[in-house]
């Protein structure tokens, strides 16, 4: 498609990042329109492979995200990114495979909560990896009024460890399933985390 060499150029050689307090500030930055976003992290959750990522200024890119998914979602850029900086594992899968990897250095492994239907790392998990986040992960995106056709490509240019949908191919996406798989029977077998009234 005669998109793709832009927008990959344009995900790779980002003009600028924004980090969790830039895409939650009142402007957001991130436009109301359709795209994909590609998500750079300065510390690598552990047991990521690295070797071959795209790089800029220090960090690496490890994933990359289309919204909507499809022409009949009314879903955008703007809400689906700042979900990921705010929202919980049960609404992210970006959240859900940085907490299942990083389960051992927080504490928080993937819990059912509320009726026992929902999964997420708890308040406090979730909010461990708010800051994480803070931290290490960092975005860029670029408008495209479908997004959906483009992944594929860009999945077979891009090394992008942190894919699992469509990226088969990639040597650590049947590892990352299998680990994501496995934080999930857990969470079924396991107790509903008693939360109360606390909230993030």
């Amino acid at each position: 498609m005669t998109d793709l060499p832009r927008i990959i150029e344009s995900l790779t050689r980002p003009t600028a990042l924004y980090g969790r307090d830039d895409v939650l500030a009142k402007p957001c930055p991130v436009p109301k329109r359709p795209g994909l976003y590609a998500w750079y992290f300065r510390e690598i959750p552990p047991n990521v492979p690295t070797v071959g990522c795209n790089q800029f200024n220090g960090l690496q890119l490890l994933y990359v995200g289309i919204s909507p998914h499809n022409a009949i979602s009314s879903q955008q850029l703007q809400r689906r990114v700042r979900y990921h900086f705010r929202g919980n594992a049960e609404g992210s899968t970006l959240r859900l495979t940085l907490g299942v990897l990083l389960a051992g250095r927080s504490d928080f492994p993937l819990r059912r909560v509320g009726s026992g239907t929902r999964m997420t790392f708890t308040h406090e998990g979730e909010r461990w990896l708010d800051e994480w986040m803070r931290s290490n992960a960092f975005v860029n995106w670029v408008e495209h009024d479908a997004p959906w056709e483009l992944e594929a490509q860009i999945f077979r240019q891009l090394n992008l460890p942190l894919n699992i949908q469509d990226n088969s191919h990639h040597p650590f996406a049947a590892e990352l399933s299998n680990l994501r798989r496995i934080a999930k029977q857990s969470a079924r077998e396991g107790a509903i985390a008693a939360e109360g009234n606390q909230r993030r």
